[in-house]
């Protein structure tokens, strides 16, 4: 008997995923531990794994669709059994178009008793192109309810969209047959080609993916109800840089499993925020409104670049970890972000989070607070400086500005200050880190 499979909850917030890519085809045998599709939840995209023995018999929504938790997406079954059916929302989309586009106020329907006979009639595309009406200066503009829901939605105006359906009514595959030619928007001329070249990109609406709006839901909450302050502190990295390249030449003789293995700067800071933290541990809090959550281990989550956004990925109990565990566990959570196999548990119950733009050449940022925890950590970039040494020589030093947003409820300045002086030290004397 076919097996129907429905929208996993896939995260604790998730209410609804996007179904951003079929990896199986309808046809295609499958076993259990396959990966069917891309689903894109509201913190990342994820593989939705099949777990029955058969062939994929029917795709019941298509690329693109937005499907509820517990609706149906796929049925698996053995080859040649008939798919059963699926009901509610997941009714293929054109068969909702056509039955959208039925619907018309009364009044039109009494003024249009032609276009009924000529929707009957069906004529070929090319006497639809030739007999297509054109629309009369001050003419009513005629629309079925769904393309004017979609016009207003992608900001486009209905007055310069030519309609294909009966009488020239405009119909929703107008209206994005219209987008993709890149239109005018409401109340904006398009401007003219520059004397120089094409422009960098056409002008177009581009939908809010579940992450995208899910990051800016978060941040927007953080950055409106966390009061943030900022301290900054310039560090000497030249010890750091020094460590890593002895070690990096020594791996296989100190780790002979992890031959080929490099430590980043990054590895460095996460271990260094790690033992900083276990000296100043009421940063490691969340504010709770009626108490202040004092956590008793190191949940260290850190920023990684996806195509669709921002994931954070975190090290469990960091503070019990070498920092060949924490480079290695972090080399391991960046390769499930880009290959969107990170797991929603993966993401979530962080105690701090260290953001680092140090390599794409930033030097001096703040990171905006990822709620619940108290503080983020906002890493630059080492950069060459002109420095004054302990001689009052001026001399080439490494330097690196490491930044510290923190939530005024439970991190005071003094608190943060702190905080930044115990990171200061580990970072510049890094046989710390090898303790």
């Amino acid at each position: 008997m076919a097996e129907v499979i429905d929208m996993p909850k896939l995260s604790d917030t998730m209410t609804e995923g996007t179904l951003v890519k079929w990896l199986k085809k309808e046809g295609d045998a499958v076993a259990p531990g396959d990966a069917l599709a891309e689903v894109e939840t509201d913190k990342a995209t994820m593989e939705l794994e099949n777990f029955e023995d058969g062939v994929l018999l029917k795709q019941y929504v298509s690329e693109g669709a937005k499907v509820k938790v517990g609706d149906p997406i796929a049925a698996v079954g053995e080859e040649g059994e008939e798919a059963p059916e699926a009901g509610g929302p997941q009714k293929e989309e054109s068969k909702g178009e056509k039955e959208e586009e039925k619907k018309e106020p009364k009044e039109e329907k009494a003024k249009e008793p032609e276009e009924k006979k000529a929707e009957k009639e069906e004529p070929k595309e090319e006497e639809k192109e030739e007999k297509k009406p054109k629309r009369k200066e001050g003419e009513r503009i005629k629309a079925s309810p769904l393309a004017k829901k979609v016009a207003e939605d992608k900001g486009l105006d209905l007055e310069d969209i030519e309609g294909s359906g009966p009488g020239g009514r405009i119909v929703k595959a107008d209206v994005l047959a219209a987008l993709e030619k890149g239109p005018a928007k409401k109340g904006r001329k398009k401007a003219a080609p520059s004397a120089r070249g094409e422009f960098i990109a056409k002008d177009e609406s581009i939908p809010v993916s579940n992450m995208r709006a899910t990051i800016a839901k978060h941040l927007h909450m953080s950055k409106s109800k966390i009061p943030h302050f900022y301290l900054n502190i310039d560090v000497d990295a030249k010890p750091l840089m020094d460590a890593r390249k002895a070690l990096n030449a020594n791996i296989g003789h100190l780790w002979p499993d992890q031959e080929g293995a490099k430590f980043t700067v990054n590895d460095f800071v996460l271990k260094a925020t790690t033992e900083a933290l276990r000296r100043v541990p009421k940063v490691n809090a969340s504010w709770q409104e009626e108490e202040i959550k004092q956590f008793g281990s190191v949940d260290l989550a850190f920023g990684v670049a996806v195509e669709e956004g921002l994931v954070t990925p975190v090290i469990r109990d960091a503070q019990n970890k070498s920092i060949m565990d924490i480079s290695t566990e972090v080399k391991e959570l960046v390769g499930k972000a880009k290959n969107k196999k990170l797991k929603p548990e993966e993401m979530t119950g962080s105690t701090f989070t260290v953001t680092n733009l140090g390599m794409y050449g930033i030097e001096h940022f703040y990171g905006i607070i990822n709620p619940p925890n108290a503080g983020i950590l906002s890493v630059g970039a080492v950069a060459k400086k002109p420095i004054v040494d302990e001689n009052d020589n001026i001399v080439i030093g490494h330097r690196m500005n490491i930044g510290f947003s923190g939530d005024h409820r439970v991190v005071d300045g003094a608190m943060g200050a702190q905080f930044l002086q115990a990171l200061k030290e580990i970072i510049e004397t890094p046989a710390l880190l090898l303790v």
